[in-house]
């Protein structure tokens, strides 16, 4: 199992154990300059200022060798550039490594995006700037996202005369959640695009027991959780979102203990996975 991935030029090659904010979590600027000195070095900020954004602003040197990845919440070209704009600031920083279109859920979504006063029209251009590295979509909607990131649109200063809209893909996968084997890998393996994934716990309810347990059963550890999603090769960089340094220092216990999972213990939390979706409800 390798430890890290080459998303794409002009980014460090970055930790498979990737650090991730959203709004009901929280990290001190401590903790995330922890998660960097442990090797991780994938940040994926959620947009709004937190200890990750200020983490960030003060990375100085180190600033060239840390992907910073961010939700992009804008759909139209003016919004865009504004939110773009905000971001750079916030972050201190002269360029962003990859904008994932958050939460992309419908094709109609998907054509006002793409459309000539769309979010991505104003993306291309930061590429060409230099201001950005890779363009992503974050995406519950794993058939859609998968047929999306094989679109092709001309462009006749690349060598084949077309270029994909879609640099990377964003998607939720985790024992509970394994429809992306299916849905999504074969294709962004065809592609040859990176795959980030997040939601690896499950919103904690895999490191929980079910009422279907068999006797002497216990739930896995954070760690196995994510071992898991990044023992299937497919997987360029699996996110973890915790609460709190506790939290974090369980979910890095994995780059201690490095290394694949054996066949049985990923059927025994395969099986697990099952019984925690049949017990907690369908979820997408």
């Amino acid at each position: 199992m390798r430890k890290t991935s080459h998303l794409g030029a002009g980014i460090p090659d970055v930790c498979r154990l990737g650090l991730a904010t959203r709004g009901n979590t929280h990290l001190e600027i401590s903790d995330v300059e922890h998660a960097i000195d442990r090797g991780v070095n994938y940040l994926n900020w959620c947009g709004k200022p937190n200890g990750m954004s200020e983490a960030i602003a003060r990375l100085g040197v180190q600033r060239r060798s840390v992907a910073v990845a961010v939700q992009f919440q804008a759909r139209t070209a003016e919004k865009a550039k504004r939110e773009f704009a905000r971001l750079l600031k916030e972050l201190q920083t002269d360029y962003i490594d990859i904008a994932t279109l958050y939460y992309v859920e419908s094709e109609d979504e998907w054509r006002d995006i793409i459309s000539e006063d769309g979010a991505w029209n104003m993306l291309k251009n930061a590429k060409k700037a230099g201001t950005l590295k890779m363009i992503g979509l974050t995406s519950h909607q794993r058939k859609l996202a998968a047929a999306w990131a094989g679109e092709r649109i001309p462009d006749q200063g690349s060598p084949s005369g077309t270029q994909h809209y879609l640099d990377m893909l964003m998607i939720r996968y985790n024992a509970a959640h394994r429809g992306a084997e299916q849905d999504v890998f074969p294709a962004t393996r065809r592609l040859r695009i990176p795959v980030v994934t997040f939601t690896g716990l499950r919103w904690r309810a895999l490191l929980k027991p079910t009422a279907d347990d068999p006797p002497g059963f216990g739930p896995p550890l954070a760690a196995e959780c994510y071992r898991f999603c990044l023992s299937n090769p497919a997987v360029s960089v699996a996110l973890t979102a915790p609460n709190g340094r506790a939290e974090l220092q369980a979910n890095l216990a994995l780059l201690e203990d490095w290394g694949p999972m054996d066949e049985a213990a990923i059927k025994a939390i395969r099986n697990h996975g099952d019984r925690v979706r049949a017990n907690t409800g369908e979820f997408w």
